[in-house]
């Protein structure tokens, strides 16, 4: 089975911050509820600089995420308060492979 990873790169702007983490909150815990989501890993520093990346099991399973009305409200809040820019970038996990220490 593929799978594809979502990497969004942002920079957070200084307005209303507890909006933000609401919203980031709410996003995360509807994405699990998607068909075709996989997990979802995000990082943001002291900066504003953030990357979240999302693994999906399609490229249609996206399709159905960026349309979603809840994550719609959240695009449409992020581009007009919450950052400064940002970039998607959408990939085909071509191999992976892992080490974990007990």
């Amino acid at each position: 089975m593929d799978t594809y990873a979502v990497i969004f790169t942002s920079q957070r702007s200084d307005k209303d911050a507890a909006g933000y983490e609401k919203m980031a909150e709410a996003m995360e815990e509807a994405a699990k509820k998607q068909p075709g989501f996989l997990h979802m890993e995000s990082v943001r520093g002291p900066d504003g600089f953030g990357i979240t990346i999302s693994y999906w099991h399609s490229l249609d399973a996206i399709k159905e995420w960026k349309q979603h009305t809840q994550h719609l409200s959240a695009q449409k809040a992020g581009k007009e308060k919450w950052y400064s820019d940002y970039k998607v970038e959408i990939c085909k996990i071509e191999k992976e492979y892992s080490m974990e220490k007990e």
